[in-house]
């Protein structure tokens, strides 16, 4: 079972997205947050698997509710789903830089969500990836690079060669399936690259590898 919490200032767009959910055997909407102080409050008392969050909420914003989130021990295993729409794009990298698992639009359709939270609750891979590296793609290029650090020079060749395939949007299957391994073993080469890392997930893993410039768009053919 997959344990939700929803918050956004507005009630109609909280029963909506109640409603949608709550249809899905496999989910359960555990509360309801209608700003982000509530929404971090909610989320230390429930412990739910996947918080979808809504950038703009009174008193807290979602940016930095999901900050408080992430740097919570003991919400470790809390995802964080953020709900913008495309004029919000610099507060959505802003977001994966600071720890969500992914962004949705507000207006997704019903089998996108459910299919988005499945993803982001079993930590297998980005939400819309196309969507996600053309953000990170482009507002990378927009701040200060940094030099790469030394956990970045202890990667191995072919973990820095999963670490791009990540940053493009493959699953742990079909990195297996492009190099050629196991997909455990592809699975074990993400989980050992992101200890080394010190990311707490895919979504920060993908934004590291543009803003360390190990990743230029366009380099993978699909």
């Amino acid at each position: 079972m997959i344990r939700l919490l929803l918050a956004d200032d507005q009630t109609l767009v909280r029963a909506g997205f109640r409603s949608i959910l709550n249809d899905e055997d496999d989910f359960e909407v555990a509360g309801e947050a209608a700003n982000g102080a509530e929404a971090v409050a909610k989320a230390r008392e429930l412990l739910p698997d996947v918080v979808l969050m809504d950038i703009r909420m009174p008193e807290l914003d979602g940016l930095e509710a999901t900050r408080q989130i992430v740097a919570d021990p003991r919400l470790a295993d809390v995802k964080v789903i953020i709900l913008t729409t495309f004029d919000l794009d610099d507060y959505v990298y802003g977001a994966l830089r600071t720890g969500a698992s992914g962004f949705l639009v507000k207006d997704t359709e019903p089998a996108e969500l459910i299919h988005a939270v499945r993803v982001v609750a079993r930590g297998d891979a980005l939400i819309a990836p196309s969507i996600t590296r053309r953000l990170i793609s482009e507002f990378a290029g927009r701040v200060k690079r940094p030099d790469p650090g030394p956990e970045l020079n202890g990667l191995t060749e072919r973990e820095r060669e999963v670490m791009g395939l990540v940053a493009h949007g493959l699953s742990n299957d079909e990195i297996a399936a492009k190099l050629v391994l196991s997909p455990a073993t592809a699975k074990t080469h993400v989980s050992r690259i992101m200890t080394k890392l010190g990311v707490r997930d895919r979504a920060q893993l993908v934004v590291l590898a543009y803003e360390a410039g190990m990743v230029t768009p366009g380099w993978l053919t699909p």
